[in-house]
């Protein structure tokens, strides 16, 4: 009798201590997979690719993630993406021997050298904070995109600002972002990339907006696309002469780009090809030539 109570007791203790087990380890690699998706969202995301010197076809950077996206040519892997990317002007003899915007990679050090009217697609994410019908919860939503240009070393204002270290490879972060205008110069630079940040953040009070998008990737575990915005709206590009820079380096005012003709305001109410309002007067007639006296 002793023997079977002590057999049932055995059998129950080792069910427990299997469940328990079992629950331990499966919580254990959910803490882990959680650490390692944390990881990956702080993780740089960076195209491997060969030691040398690629021409640069085109370049793009999404203030969503701060990604850079290049095109290059000559190059087994045509597209390169990274979210730090160092960046230098070319010099004045470069550029008279014919150097254009190129990308140098050096033992996974990549470095993107550019002329001083290169420009960058600028990806703009227009955030807003929605109700998720589903959940219940807020979540940060893109509700569209927008297009523009950004050219970090336009204007030779940027160039009197730094000097020599405008050729040293540096990191740099864009100015802030104006609707329907094209970015010049840069809003932050240092020799790292906190330090660009920090440099942004001495000049405007506040991060920028790459930085404040992936701290909101982090906390809600992704930048959701809007549903309601599935067609992305792009801006209008305007012609060169028209489009308006900013004055000086990381400067988000907007001035005339002195090539730009004058706006000319025509009154709504002016007929077609005159600004003269006209006035439509009713002959009046006689019936039969002269008015008769009545006697």
């Amino acid at each position: 009798m002793l023997m079977k109570i002590l057999e049932k007791f055995t059998v129950v203790f080792l069910t427990l201590t299997l469940c328990l087990t079992t629950v331990s380890c499966s919580g254990a690699q959910e803490s882990s997979n959680l650490t390692n998706g944390s990881a990956q969202a702080e993780r740089v995301p960076q195209t491997q690719i060969r030691s040398g010197q690629y021409p640069v076809q085109q370049a793009r950077y999404n203030d969503g993630d701060g990604n850079y996206t290049l095109f290059l040519l000559n190059s087994p892997t045509p597209i390169y993406t990274s979210s730090k990317l160092k960046m230098a002007r070319l010099t004045n003899e470069q550029i008279k021997q014919g150097e254009k915007t190129y990308l140098k990679v050096d033992d996974e050090q990549s470095v993107l050298y550019l002329t001083e009217d290169f420009k960058l697609d600028y990806v703009h994410n227009v955030t807003e904070n929605k109700i998720n019908p589903k959940t219940g919860q807020q979540e940060t939503v893109v509700v569209r995109q927008e297009s523009n240009f950004w050219t970090p070393f336009a204007g030779a204002l940027a160039g009197q600002a730094l000097g020599g270290l405008l050729f040293r490879p540096q990191y740099y972060v864009p100015p802030v972002y104006q609707p329907g205008a094209n970015l010049s110069g840069y809003g932050g630079y240092g020799n790292s990339y906190n330090a660009a940040v920090d440099n942004y953040r001495q000049r405007y009070n506040q991060p920028p907006a790459e930085v404040k998008n992936r701290t909101v990737f982090r906390k809600t575990g992704s930048l959701r696309s809007s549903d309601a915005s599935a067609g992305i709206r792009t801006p209008k590009r305007q012609k060169t002469g028209d489009r308006s820079t900013g004055s000086g380096f990381g400067s988000s005012n907007l001035k005339s780009s002195g090539k730009s003709s004058p706006i000319i305001r025509r009154n709504s109410n002016s007929g077609f090809g005159s600004n003269r309002r006209s006035i439509n007067r009713t002959p009046t007639r006689s019936f039969g030539g002269r008015r008769r006296r009545m006697r």
